[in-house]
């Protein structure tokens, strides 16, 4: 079957083709069958870059080069042994860069794929929501607003169904589609009974029939927004690139320069100085950079995917830590989306239902909370029917817990509703849906057509506001139809809202001016009012939590709804977004009359927006980017695409969530909790923080080399230390010491913080003051400990060989400091990161096989010292220590 031979049959030819039954769909065994004869529904996503070139591409980075020079040129002189050790570090560190670049690769892959597209199918009978990958030709298949269409399909029934087909014809309008056949040769742009894999729905709803799967689809592009290549670059990598290429050529510079200084100034040989020249750019490369970087993102999106947020594009992760602005929805975000029906008011009396969750249990109360029978209040009993039948979600019992499958506030109308005595299968058998209109953004209302005893019926729900102006009577307590008192509708609504309470508004017409198909102006006019239903959805504890810890970093969040001001204004206060002197809440159309001029300044000081439109959203991101905000944005529906992608990071619902906003988002909440988004600025800051920590330790490590050997040749000095001993200190501290840090933990007042700015440099002066301050200590402690040791019976090697671990030892007491670049090591504690102990711990180990293991001193050209050495060695280290720790604290305490 291809998609291309689909659209010229009739649906019972579509049907028998494809052995599918329209009320029941397939079996789960037939389902399963299929899916073993056409294999899963995927196809063929760009890849990433293949292995052999990213192993390749380990000894083309500028850095590596000057290696491979200076290995060759070691080679040329004769000394075979530095050249061969050199080409060992340049291997090892190109082994080290592809392995984790290829882990972090297959990692960012796997979390990405986390994010797929789902299918509302038949299966057995029953509606189920399934991997869209496990789609097979034959499966009926539901379409709603928002979807992606997850293969091609040939439609069977639409309703007012509107598809985004632009990634495929290249027609920017959506495309109204309907079942009827075509002709055999209508071009695929013009086929409006097909529903072509990776297209989106823009409007209304469809069932069709699965045609064509995977490589078979028109498309050849399932879920494609979240199939590309992982890029492991980000705006801070490249930045540190540019660093890295600056400091190549400070580097060649301080070589050529030390080279010419040597041969003309001091008389040096050609050899010895070439050899030092050598030496200088050796230890001054700081190889372990590429694969800590590498290394500090890929941690921090696994840390991300496992506190609930799956991070899509990389950049997101470092913009986290310069969020300066949250803007969230409120619905199952901030609160735990499990609404919950409180009051009634019908026939002019407000009535209270008790229960709590979806449990369909509870009573009814009149003002003076007397129990009552609804049955005998008409008004009453015809709002919960309402509410039961313009419905399309199911109350569901399992294991003795009761869950909602569909919209949680569809769910609290038919748990009213049956807390009322009226059952969903018997109303629904009694009253069969006739025709329907479903819900959109823009229209703010659903209605549907029944069958009923007295003729046909139209039921409508939605937003007080757009359904009150269509209605011109009510009915009373006693079921009979009175004059609309619109005034004293919108006062109970107002004190339903003032506690936090979500309203929905009810409805009927006699279905008996419908003809046809039910259209949007059956339901603009002579509506008579029913009731309104105020249901509450209590704030998540753990988002009041996270809101004032965000609000402790100088992070500031505001609630974006399309709820009544009034009750967007009471759930914000109870979380502590909106205070008592907060600017009130701003309504989408007070929004649509402020200027563009003006906006910025009103969206900057107002916390809360009510009954906003999803295009809205982009306005509000515009304008508050506009004052130098960064901004990270919430959303869900289809028309939450734009803002998305506008947004400094776009943060999608992973459970809620349509496939278009998944695609536009930066990150995406497998659980739909503010309280993730929290948690995934403190890890972003922590990703920033640890590549900070790594570049601040490892500079003076480097620099502190090239002063030791500058020194020498500057004042003619023997040369303390050899090229291969510098690369040994190299390999050895950046893999066991310098990739340790980027396994630190966020520190405990990383949430106390103000925002980073994204202009501020990568190191500020206080930083490049310590890596001085290092880099002196170093030059200082060396050159004593190799004077002592010279004036002492030590023969040279074993002099280079204190130089050596004095590097070292300094190396890794800067390193215990490093773990906070502003706070004390007593206030971190000691055992919060044991892979950094690991590391300190190895690198001893292995130092005194540098020292003492006779293979390592021929190859290596050590010797063994003596224990007074070491007294020095550590002396020396732990005046580094001590030094930067009082610098730490003086620089406090300024």
């Amino acid at each position: 079957m291809t998609a291309t031979h689909a659209h010229h049959l009739a649906s019972c030819d579509a049907l028998r083709l494809t052995g599918a039954s329209l009320e029941s769909g397939l079996t789960s065994a037939e389902a399963e069958d299929r899916l073993r004869r056409y294999g899963e529904n995927l196809v063929k996503v760009r890849g990433g870059t293949p292995g052999w070139l990213r192993l390749l591409r380990q000894f083309t980075a500028p850095l590596v080069l000057v290696l491979v020079a200076a290995a060759v040129t070691t080679g040329f002189l004769g000394e075979w042994v530095d050249a061969s050790v050199i080409f060992i570090v340049v291997l090892v560190n190109a082994a080290v860069g592809f392995l984790q670049e290829s882990k972090a690769e297959h990692a960012l892959e796997a979390l990405m794929k986390m994010v797929v597209a789902e299918a509302v199918v038949k299966r057995d009978g029953k509606k189920v929501r399934v991997n869209s990958t496990e789609l097979v030709p034959g499966d009926i298949v539901m379409l709603a607003g928002g979807d992606r269409v997850p293969a091609d399909i040939r439609l069977l029934e639409t309703k007012s169904l509107q598809i985004d087909e632009s990634s495929l014809t290249g027609e920017s309008v959506p495309a109204s589609k309907r079942p009827e056949p075509l002709h055999t040769d209508t071009v695929l742009a013009d086929r409006v009974n097909m529903a072509y894999a990776g297209s989106l729905v823009t409007a209304g709803s469809g069932t069709g029939v699965v045609w064509a799967t995977g490589d078979r689809t028109e498309t050849g592009r399932v879920a494609f927004l979240i199939a590309e290549a992982v890029d492991l670059t980000t705006p801070l990598t490249r930045k540190i690139a540019r660093f890295s290429g600056m400091l190549l050529w400070v580097i060649l510079a301080l070589a050529a320069a030390l080279f010419a200084y040597g041969v003309l100034v001091r008389g040096g040989s050609v050899i010895e100085m070439l050899m030092a020249s050598v030496a200088l750019a050796v230890g001054v490369i700081p190889e372990g950079l590429p694969a800590a970087i590498t290394i500090v993102l890929a941690i921090g999106v696994s840390r991300m995917a496992k506190r609930r947020a799956i991070i899509r594009k990389l950049p997101a992760v470092e913009t986290l830590g310069c969020t300066t602005v949250i803007c969230s929805d409120k619905t199952g975000t901030l609160t735990q989306n499990k609404m919950t029906v409180r009051y009634v008011y019908a026939g002019g009396e407000t009535f209270e239902v008790s229960g709590s969750g979806y449990e369909p249990r509870g009573s009814f109360y009149d003002k003076d909370r007397n129990e009552i029978d609804a049955s005998t209040r008409p008004a009453l009993h015809e709002c919960l029917h309402a509410g039961m039948l313009c419905n399309d979600s199911a109350i569901i019992e399992k294991d003795g817990a009761w869950s909602i499958a569909g919209d949680p506030t569809e769910g609290a109308l038919l748990v009213a509703a049956e807390k009322a005595g009226l059952r969903h299968a018997t109303i629904h058998a009694s009253t069969p849906r006739l025709d329907m209109i479903p819900f959109e953004s823009d229209h703010m209302f659903r209605a549907t057509l029944h069958e009923h005893a007295d003729g046909r019926r139209i039921y409508k729900a939605g937003a007080l506001e757009r359904l009150i102006e269509r209605c011109t009577h009510m009915l009373d307590a006693r079921g009979n139809i009175n004059k609309l008192d619109a005034d004293a509708i919108r006062e109970v609504a107002r004190s339903f809202a003032a506690e936090g309470m979500r309203v929905i508004a009810f409805a009927r017409r006699d279905g008996s001016v419908v003809s046809g198909e039910l259209a949007h102006h059956h339901v603009s006019e002579g509506l008579t009012f029913l009731g309104i239903q105020g249901m509450i959805d209590p704030p998540r504890e753990e988002a009041i939590a996270a809101v004032g810890k965000c609000q402790s970093a100088g992070i500031r969040v505001k609630m974006i709804t399309g709820d009544h001001a009034v009750t967007a204004q009471a759930i914000a206060k109870q979380i502590g977004i909106a205070g008592a002197d907060t600017v009130p809440a701003i309504a989408g159309r007070e929004l649509a009359e402020i200027s563009d001029a003006d906006l910025p300044e009103i969206a900057d000081r107002t916390c809360v927006f009510a009954r906003v439109a999803p295009e809205q959203k982009l306005r509000l991101v515009r304008a508050l980017q506009s004052r130098g905000h960064i901004i990270a944005m919430t959303g869900d529906g289809v028309n939450d695409g734009p803002a998305l992608k506008q947004a400094d990071i776009g943060i999608a619902m992973g459970i809620t969530g349509t496939d278009v906003a998944k695609g536009a988002a930066s990150m995406v909440l497998t659980d739909d909790n503010f309280a993730t988004i929290a948690a995934a600025v403190e890890e972003g800051r922590g990703v920033y923080d640890n590549l900070i920590k790594f570049l601040v330790w490892t500079l003076p490590v480097s620099v502190g080399f090239a002063l030791i050997l500058l020194t020498s040749v500057v004042f003619g000095f023997t040369l303390p230390t050899l090229p291969v001993h510098l690369l040994w200190v190299n390999l050895t501290t950046a893999i066991l010491l310098g990739l340790m840090l980027v396994f630190e933990p966020p520190e405990a007042d990383i949430m106390k913080r103000p925002p980073r700015d994204q202009k501020t440099p990568i190191f500020d002066f206080a930083m490049f003051m310590r890596t001085g301050l290092i880099s002196i200590i170093m030059l200082a402690g060396s050159y004593w400990v190799f004077f002592e040791e010279q004036s002492g019976s030590a023969s040279i090697a074993a002099s280079r060989t204190a130089v050596v671990n004095v590097v070292v030892a300094v190396a890794s007491a800067y390193l215990i400091s490093c773990r906070s670049l502003r706070r004390s090591i007593y206030s971190i504690g000691f055992f919060t990161n044991p892979r950094l102990l690991l590391g300190i711990t190895l690198t001893g180990l292995l130092q005194l096989a540098f020292t003492y293991a006779p293979m390592l001193n021929r190859f290596l050209h050590t010797a063994p010292i003596e224990a007074h050495a070491w007294l020095r060695i550590l002396g020396v280290a732990l005046a580094a220590l001590l030094v930067v720790e009082i610098e730490k604290k003086i620089r406090s305490a300024r």
